[in-house]
């Protein structure tokens, strides 16, 4: 997957963008448990009032506070206040950290001043200590204490309530911020209703920016991925068609076909939910690991122990499913084959009652593909349920040590419940990556399958410095001294081959089955390069010549007549789109063509079917033939491209040839000595060595191989 991500160069502005957008709505969604702690912990249990700062106060009460307060606290607290008449009201701007000072300094003195107005035990208890007659107002009396004695009062107090959690001191002195609201006729109502209408409104708007995140983050994934899975197909045909024969015989057309199209679509799938899954579950999970620090990091053991147990079984059932996902290609490639060979061979099959062998064959690689498919799934499906019991399991533990922590005055509720989400935001993390991970074992093959395509070298390159052959010499095909063998092959398939085709001459080779006649003329286009000695084509070694420039020069038929989806007419123009339409009637009448294309209602924009099956295989041939001569190219290849024709057609073919083509060079493959008796040359080929060069008169004279494939085609008669 990593060597593919190259082609996402292009979308590198929608890729930050989705990133962009991931931290937005990873950042919405962590801080929503924080609003749900602080609806709890504020709205409803502290009534709206977020701390221990009041917004206001009397006069009378800050100067009651002070009493509790050192000298460096008290001009604190009092520069953070402005005296407004007889009320003290907040300054503007203390928020966050200031405002958490504050908190910290007025939380000890709001507690005490409460108690001691409230008349609690302790107070009562600490005023008969210190002898104050019943019914005397305990702040006049200490307000009159010597500083003293004040001060071993607050050091006695600072030492009994520096053991109570920050949670307790906090909501101790909210209650002290509530009597004062209270006593200076606030609606406390309204206030805990607009705190919580407030914070609801804030969610709200979180959950919508969350939603139109995730929206953007799918619309763009898909367009990224799409765009990746175009430039993939585009890049691997344009491979493909850069390939010589050599690399076609390493990758079969069925798999192929399955790299070009369900391996890039597992690909293109991946991506899509990489950006959404992959990317997004990472942020989730480290932003929800430093919420949970910040909320309460007693139980974070219990997080580290549920990702342990994770990693352990998705490990686990990688080291089962990930050898099958690798065969699970290998085996959608093998259900292609058999499925192409047996569409494409309905007619043989039907003639040797072979319909229940076929069954059976393609039965095996369907089943095998199952059986695959059933075995990873079966694995995958342990995953989930397994996700599912560690998540709840974690919600139980959490509930109940939290419980414990709440009770003991250690966590307040809100936090508790903000704990349970980010754990589970957390989980959720590992479990979107769960989910992906049944897809990316597969798609990590696929992507390995589609760079073994990409990062084939093809043995058939053009020139650095290509050479363009002398204008003067044109039409010229020569053989010197060329040898070939395939790739990993032990032998050379043909020796020695010398020989050369002058212009406007017709050179035909024959031999056996076998005996390396269509290898030899494929040498010309370059379909394979010799592994030794030189082909050149109007004087220049075809290797030193751009392939474009070569192929320009040709007109290739092959044994097989090959048509395209269309028309006839697109079809014969296939070689040279601009073409008259006189060129295209002109071709289909030296093919022979004309006869059968006129018979037809729409005549030349009749259409073809794929791969021409709408037409018979001497029609097909013919058009093929068609094709190559209208193309007006120097040279002509034939390779046994008269094999479909009778012999009428074939003599009437190979007549209108002679007169409409003067000027080009002819070579012919053929098994039939009828088809090449008037040839300026041919060239015997036994087992691949040449055994005979000449005209027909000639080699029926010296070469034994000839006149024996002669005399077992033709009577003596027509020999003669």
């Amino acid at each position: 997957m990593i060597k593919l991500m190259k082609y996402l160069k292009k979308s590198a502005g929608y890729i930050v963008l989705i990133i962009g957008l991931l931290f937005l709505q990873a950042y919405c969604d962590l801080s929503l448990p924080d609003y749900t702690s602080k609806v709890i912990n504020v709205g409803i249990q502290q009534g709206g009032i977020p701390d221990g700062v009041p917004e206001k106060m009397r006069q009378s009460t800050m100067e009651n506070l002070q009493i509790f307060m050192d000298e460096d606290t008290q001009k604190e607290v009092q520069d953070s206040y402005v005296l407004d008449g007889d009320t003290y009201e907040l300054k503007d701007g203390i928020t966050g950290d200031k405002r958490e000072e504050l908190n910290d300094l007025l939380c000890k003195p709001l507690m005490m001043y409460t108690s001691f107005t409230s008349g609690s035990e302790e107070s009562q208890k600490m005023l008969s200590q210190m002898q104050v007659p019943e019914g005397t107002d305990p702040m006049q009396v200490l307000s009159a204490m010597p500083e003293d004695a004040k001060k071993q009062m607050l050091e006695a107090a600072d030492e009994k309530l520096s053991d109570m959690p920050e949670s307790i001191l906090t909501q101790a002195a909210v209650s002290g911020v509530k009597a004062e609201y209270e006593a200076m006729g606030e609606d406390l109502d309204a206030i805990q209703m607009n705190y919580i209408r407030t914070s609801g409104i804030q969610m709200v708007l979180m959950a919508l920016v969350i939603m139109l995140a995730a929206v953007s983050v799918t619309f763009l994934s898909a367009r990224v991925a799409a765009a990746l899975g175009h430039d993939l197909r585009d890049n691997v045909y344009r491979k493909v068609i850069h390939f010589s024969s050599n690399e076609y015989h390493k990758f079969s057309t069925a798999s192929l076909i399955t790299r070009s199209t369900n391996d890039v679509q597992q690909v293109q799938q991946v991506m899509t939910m990489m950006f959404r899954i992959v990317l997004y579950a990472p942020i989730l999970g480290i932003g929800g690991v430093i919420k949970v620090l910040q909320t309460d990091s007693s139980m974070t053991w219990i997080l580290g122990a549920a990702v342990a147990i994770i990693l352990i079984v998705i490990f686990v059932l990688f080291q089962i499913a990930m050898p099958k996902f690798t065969r699970l290609q290998t085996l959608i490639d093998r259900l292609n084959l058999v499925t192409r060979e047996i569409l494409t061979g309905i007619p043989v099959i039907r003639a040797f009652s072979r319909e229940k062998h076929e069954e059976e064959r393609f039965e095996k690689a369907n089943m095998d593909l199952t059986k695959t498919n059933l075995f990873v799934n079966r694995c995958m499906t342990f995953m989930m349920p397994i996700m599912m019991l560690i998540m709840n399991g974690v919600s139980v533990a959490i509930i109940y040590f939290g419980a414990h922590g709440v009770d003991n005055g250690t966590m307040q509720v809100g936090n508790m419940m903000a704990f349970i989400q980010y754990a589970m935001q957390i989980i959720m993390s590992f479990l979107m990556i769960t989910a992906i991970s049944i897809m990316l074992p597969r798609a990590n093959v696929a992507a390995g399958r589609i760079c073994e395509v990409l990062e084939m070298e093809p043995s058939v390159n053009d020139p650095e410095e290509p050479v363009m052959p002398d204008k003067q010499e044109k039409g010229t095909v020569e053989f010197d001294h060329v040898s070939f063998a395939y790739p990993e092959a032990g032998e050379n398939v043909i020796n020695d081959i010398t020989f050369k085709a002058e212009k406007g001459q017709t050179v035909a080779i024959i031999g056996s089955t076998g005996s390396g006649k269509s290898t030899l003329v494929n040498l010309i286009p370059r379909f394979y390069d010799a592994t030794k000695g030189c082909v050149k084509v109007d004087g220049v070694d075809v290797r030193n010549m751009t392939q474009h420039e070569l192929r320009d020069r040709l007109g290739y038929v092959p044994q097989k007549g090959v048509l395209f989806s269309g028309t006839i007419d697109s079809n014969i123009r296939y070689g040279k789109p601009d073409m008259p339409e006189e060129d295209v009637k002109l071709a289909a009448q030296i093919a022979q063509s004309d006869d059968f294309i006129e018979a037809k209602p729409e005549g030349y924009k009749a259409p073809i079917s794929q791969g021409g099956n709408n037409v018979s295989g001497g029609q097909k041939q013919r058009l093929s033939i068609a094709r190559a001569i209208a193309k007006k190219p120097e040279i002509l290849i034939f390779d046994d491209s008269f094999s479909a024709l009778d012999f009428k057609t074939d003599s009437k073919l190979r007549k209108a040839l002679k007169e409409k083509t003067k000027d080009i060079t002819t070579i012919i493959v053929a098994q039939r000595i009828s088809t090449i008796l008037n040839a300026d040359q041919i060239i015997v080929l036994d087992d691949g060595n040449m055994t005979g060069i000449g005209t027909h008169k000639e080699l029926m004279k010296n070469c034994e191989v000839y006149r024996q494939i002669a005399m077992s085609q033709l009577s003596e008669e027509e020999l003669a």
